[in-house]
């Protein structure tokens, strides 16, 4: 059956700070304290979605969550209007303000894991709605994660979107950062990878230093959710060791597309073991593993070389889709342009400017979900968030009418920061025709 892969790219929100709130995400915790720019930040995203629309990809875009989160903050003892409860949070609780305040939704790749209707007993596309449990800023997320879905893929008929696993650490679940999916043509059925940090029920390594948030049990159930194919499904440990080396999620260190497999020479635990698996599974499988001597892990976490976008190209080769770091490090750039003339596979690199998401840990990869759809399941997707030169426009003039330049952690504690993000996510409901999905509309 015919298909092609369709990225939704999340929007930066408004209340975009550097916090420092993700433990074990080196970007997030260099760039803490520091002023942000959410404007900027939105501007980036919705520059790197058009130019990818332009060059003849489909991209959608996905709408910020509502931030600060009041009714975590009152869930959590803060009482009063919702006026009060913010700048009562502010003066008591900063950090919890903060958290609630975060923009981390914008990282779509944690938003759910997706499996086309090829690979799915019942023939629907199937989102897993992911638990973050791991940090609470995130966990948060997963109720206005499931609104947002529900109100794109609206159709049952093609879809079917899940509620999050059980918020407990057995089932810690962080999305598609951890899961790849390989297949010649994208609507053929195809083997599915997921990517597990920990066992929870104990045995194998583990990282020492920072937590591994993908649990075995997450992956494993939201297989069964997605009714795949046991036979071709497999399930593979990151290597604990560059977890502690930064590498938090799966796609910081790894990117598929097809039957690539781009990844660190050190990304999975017994990697042979897991290529020779793949190989069995799917002949085609073509890895294209980076040395350590080449490109150091360190070099990889700092440039996010492997958080980019691996997408097919009308004449059958791979574009990879670069953060501006990876062409500012030396060493980086050239192991990439010796890379390109080197194999018949990637062979054009492109580079964005985002600054603003790189600074909170997040790069290309991160701020997309990738969907498998037909044309009839396209054609169910809501129209009205599908990237084109108008819609492009007018969600530039909706960020310069609403978004601030400056943010420091201070200004969060602005109780009209919270009526500009509300007047700001009305108004986007309409742009985007997606009905009143934010608790304040409701």
């Amino acid at each position: 059956m015919s298909a092609r892969e369709v990225n939704f790219d999340g929007l930066p929100g408004l209340t975009h700070h550097y916090a420092g709130l993700s433990f074990g995400n080196e970007a997030s915790a260099r760039h803490q304290h520091q002023v942000s720019h959410p404007k900027q930040a939105a501007k980036q995203g919705l520059l790197k979605m058009k130019a990818l629309a332009d060059l003849g990809f489909v991209q959608g875009v996905i709408p910020p969550h509502e931030r600060p989160n009041v009714a975590a903050l009152r869930q959590i003892g803060f009482s009063g209007s919702d006026a009060q409860v913010v700048s009562d949070a502010a003066k008591r609780a900063p950090e919890l303000l903060s958290a609630t305040s975060s923009a981390s939704a914008m990282w779509v790749a944690n938003a759910a894991t997706v499996s086309p209707s090829a690979d799915s007993a019942d023939g629907r596309v199937h989102f897993t709605v992911a638990n973050l449990n791991n940090k609470f800023h995130r966990a948060i997320e997963a109720p206005t994660t499931g609104a947002l879905l529900r109100a794109i893929f609206r159709d049952p008929q093609h879809f079917c979107v899940h509620d999050a696993l059980p918020q407990v650490a057995m089932f810690g679940d962080e999305g598609a950062a951890n899961h790849n999916r390989f297949s010649q043509q994208y609507g053929d059925e195809g083997i599915q990878l997921f990517i597990y940090g920990r066992e929870e029920g104990g045995g194998g390594l583990v990282p020492a230093r920072y937590p591994a948030r993908q649990t075995l049990e997450a992956s494993q159930a939201v297989a069964r959710q997605h009714l795949l194919d046991a036979d071709r499904t497999v399930f593979a440990q990151q290597n604990p060791a560059v977890i502690d080396r930064g590498v938090f999620h799966n796609d910081v260190i790894a990117v598929s597309n097809q039957q690539v497999l781009f990844c660190h020479q050190r990304a999975f635990l017994n990697q042979a073991g897991l290529f020779a698996t793949l190989r069995e599974k799917f002949p085609a499988f073509t890895p294209i593993e980076v040395p350590e001597d080449r490109v150091s892990v360190a070099d990889a976490v700092a440039t996010y070389l492997f958080n980019s976008q691996l997408l097919s190209k009308a004449n059958g080769k791979m574009l990879l889709v670069l953060p501006e770091e990876a062409r500012q490090h030396s060493g980086v750039w050239r192991y990439l342009n010796e890379l390109i003339s080197a194999q018949n596979i990637i062979d054009e690199l492109r580079v964005f400017d985002l600054r603003e998401s790189m600074g909170n840990g997040g790069g290309p990869a991160c701020l997309r979900l990738r969907v498998v759809l037909t044309p009839a399941q396209l054609a169910a997707v809501n129209p009205a968030v599908m990237m084109n030169d108008s819609l492009f426009v007018t969600l530039n003039a909706w960020v310069d009418r609403h978004y601030r330049d400056d943010l420091t952690q201070h200004d969060l504690g602005d109780p009209q920061l919270l009526t500009e993000g509300r007047e700001a996510l009305d108004e986007l409901t309409k742009l985007l025709n997606l009905g009143n999905i934010y608790s304040f509309q409701q």
